[in-house]
């Protein structure tokens, strides 16, 4: 269960609102966001190094806000593709 006011918690009601509608555009260009080939590259650098237990302190934080900039974009996606789905269907 997720905490109630945990990040994703906070995401889950902010994607299922009905007053946070998107276009379809603008569902579109959200589906299109995406790391860099650098970011990419560097996220699993650090990722690698995690698993090897030898990331310091300031890369522990590099790698968190990688993973806190992939998952708000993966809600924002979500929201998006939700949004598409209603305009679909």
């Amino acid at each position: 269960m997720i905490a109630e006011n945990s990040p994703s918690a906070i995401w889950q009601r902010t994607i299922e609102s009905k007053k946070s509608r998107l276009d379809p555009a603008a569902a579109r260009a959200l589906l299109q966001l995406e790391f860099s080939r650098a970011d990419l590259q560097r996220a699993d650098a650090l990722a690698a190094k995690a698993r090897a237990g030898s990331l310091s302190t300031a890369e522990e934080r590099e790698l968190e806000d990688y993973r806190a900039v992939g998952t708000a974009l993966e809600f924002l996606k979500s929201k998006a593709r939700l949004t598409l789905k209603r305009f679909t269907h």
